[in-house]
């Protein structure tokens, strides 16, 4: 991945800044003139499993890719299986708390897989050295936020997690973190 012209570096920077909350529908445009818009109406927020974003992930998502560690990461693979799909980045805090317990999760259930999505603009090297502060039991994919993966929509916010059935199927999203038990329970439903 090479490293992008300063033009995107305001890109980036609203992309960190809205990271790492759970992302809100955006107000919607009026053509009417401030005095005459409608005052706001009170409205439930929308449950956080069910954006518009994880809508437009394929059906049967495919994910080829090299991982940090040097391996080929492929999705298919671990068909059999149902198979976590974490978005995260470095710098998000929540993405980084929910790490251990993701990684507690695959290295204990043997029905589980993790992958992590590093959706960052970020060299291997830099993540390696990362990594060997917060190791990780499960593979890591760097997603180059300009060229996300295409079978799945481009996150809203940060950590966004896909759940993916044995059979290769988009189960459930999370936006937002999410703990060992979300994921059993959604597992658990779906039997």
């Amino acid at each position: 991945m090479t490293r992008r012209t300063p033009l995107l570096l305001p890109l980036a920077l609203l992309l960190a800044l809205s990271a790492c909350k759970p992302a809100q529908a955006p107000a919607p445009a009026s053509s009417q003139p401030p005095a005459q818009a409608q005052a706001p109406t009170p409205s439930t927020p929308a449950p956080v499993e069910e954006t518009p974003a994880e809508r437009t992930t394929a059906e049967f998502p495919a994910l080829k890719m090299k991982a940090v560690d040097g391996s080929d990461y492929d999705l298919a693979a671990h068909r059999g299986k149902w198979v976590v799909v974490n978005f995260w980045a470095t710098w998000c805090a929540p993405c980084r708390k929910e790490m251990p317990e993701l990684s507690a999760l695959h290295a204990m259930r043997s029905n589980i897989e993790v992958v992590g999505l590093a959706y960052e603009d970020i060299e291997a090297p830099e993540m390696q050295a990362f990594l060997t502060k917060h190791p990780v039991t499960y593979p890591i994919v760097i997603a180059d936020p300009f060229d996300p993966p295409a079978d799945f929509a481009t996150p809203r916010g940060l950590p966004l997690t896909h759940l993916i059935d044995p059979q290769g199927k988009l189960a459930h999203s999370f936006l937002g973190p999410v703990t060992a038990a979300d994921i059993e329970k959604q597992i658990a439903a779906a039997k």
